[in-house]
């Protein structure tokens, strides 16, 4: 899930409904109050406000090893797939695409971090997304969500946006190592002023509304990178070598897609009990995740049924987490639905319509991935930086009063950024839970599901001493 353009207040007010047609009655639009010209607008608002991820998401998994281009292809696949999926069968107007945040945990927490290998890695996500299938298949979402405490979810979703925000400033060498202090803000160069110009701009475009907002933000940073190494600053810091100080490289337009990490699963390496906490944490953020976002969007627009549910919701928690099994075969971190679909629901999107335009138009990033790698990492930076704060929002629901919830939270929001380690951190703060409740003398408040959880988290811990 990701956090860049919320739906604030009603939805835009959508225009009179006009003649039916093959799509009009395929997408039921006429029925839902729309028209095909507001669905397509909408559709290209929600693509143009997560088109940011083509970008984002591949130059994460190249961290962990996964050439841009294969990352590019992956990421434009899923998208592709899940999200024309969640338009025909669910019929929800609700964007699915590689996830942020989950895709940090991929490359920073497992690969780089646990130096778990990239194949064992990827087959995580894969037996995550099966077990995500099996239990939205089963409709067990309400079951595995309450296991959770409420105030323990929501100091996760602050501690992951912590997390990629430090990942952001990292990124930007805006923040660095020190022995003196630990981290230690960088001296200003141009390189700097340039990362810290491209932030207000794209910030001031989020503030503004912007459609497309993050992605123009890059667009706008990476113009601004090029005359680094060519007029002033030296930009080798980034490029990975002394010899090339320029930040923006051309290297062409158009090349083939590429399939070189499509099927590079290791499915039976992954199923070793080292990494069966690493397959817990991928179910539940996608879990949780997905859940947060329908409900949320279905408030904000009212797309509920007659139960107060969210419309669709189990046609829709099917197409997530079928594309969250297939995430890993393509060869990217796992697939989730996107909050960025407010944006168009607020520009009176209501049908499956809405998706299957954004989804149709991922496709030809497939040939484009020379153009994508001109953007530098002082521009995806500001992305991840907004996207840290967005996805901080929960944390003002937090029952800060109540100490014996506020312990656990708490100390995830701290630890995962802090120990640069998501699952590291979750574990330490649901042993935290469990304790506490053991220490008040609480059991009949822990779930039997928490404490298989528990176990887990404490056999990951054992681990990495």
């Amino acid at each position: 899930m990701n956090y860049q353009s919320k739906v604030a207040g009603d939805p835009a007010s959508p225009e009179k409904p006009g003649p039916g047609g093959a799509i009009d009655r395929l997408f039921e639009v006429t029925r839902s109050g729309s028209t095909i010209r507001t669905e397509i607008i909408a559709a290209l608002t929600t693509f143009l406000a997560a088109s940011y991820v083509i970008v984002v998401n591949p130059a994460i998994l190249q961290n962990a090893g996964i050439p841009f281009s294969a990352g590019v292809t992956a990421t434009v696949l899923v998208s592709f797939i899940g999200s024309c999926a969640m338009g025909l069968y669910a019929r929800s107007p609700i964007l699915v695409a590689p996830g942020m945040g989950i895709n940090a945990l991929f490359a920073y927490t497992m690969v780089m971090g646990a130096k778990v290998p990239l194949e064992i890695a990827l087959g995580c996500v894969f037996w995550a997304g099966v077990l995500f299938t099996i239990l939205a298949m089963l409709n067990l979402r309400t079951a595995v969500i309450e296991a959770i405490p409420k105030d323990l979810r929501y100091g996760i979703a602050c501690a992951i946006g912590l997390f990629i925000a430090l990942i952001g400033l990292e990124n930007a060498k805006f923040i660095v190592a020190s022995p003196d202090t630990i981290v230690a803000l960088t001296q200003f160069t141009p390189v700097t002023l340039t990362f810290v110009a491209g932030f207000i701009i794209t910030a001031a475009l989020v503030v503004r509304r912007i459609p497309g907002a993050m992605m123009a933000g890059m667009i706008i940073t990476t113009v601004l990178a090029i005359p680094i190494g060519r007029l002033w600053g030296d930009g080798s810091a980034f490029a990975g070598g002394a010899d090339v100080h320029t930040l923006v490289n051309w290297s062409g337009l158009f090349a083939a897609p590429d399939f070189s990490f499509v099927g590079r699963v290791d499915l039976l390496g992954a199923l070793q009990v080292a990494y069966a906490p690493f397959i817990f944490v991928f179910l539940f953020t996608n879990f949780v995740e997905a859940l947060s976002t329908f409900r949320g969007l279905a408030e904000a627009a009212n797309l509920k049924d007659e139960s107060g549910m969210p419309r669709n919701i189990k046609e829709s928690m099917h197409v997530d987490a079928v594309a969250a099994l297939i995430s890993a075969p393509l060869g990217t971190s796992p697939a989730t639905v996107y909050l960025e679909s407010g944006a168009g629901i607020a520009q009176g999107g209501r049908t499956g319509l809405v998706a299957f335009v954004a989804g149709l138009l991922f496709l030809p990033f497939l040939f484009l991935s020379p153009l994508l790698s001109l953007v530098p990492a002082i521009a995806t930076a500001p992305v991840l930086i907004l996207t840290g704060l967005f996805m901080s929002e929960p944390m003002g629901r937090i029952n800060w009063a109540d100490m014996e919830d506020a312990i656990p939270a708490f100390l995830a929001i701290v630890l995962i950024p802090l120990t640069f380690s998501i699952t590291l951190g979750l574990s330490l703060a649901i042993i935290a839970f469990v304790v506490m409740k053991l220490a008040l003398g609480k059991v009949s408040e822990i779930r039997p599901v928490m404490w298989f959880v528990a176990v887990l988290a404490a056999m990951l811990v054992m681990q990495v001493q």
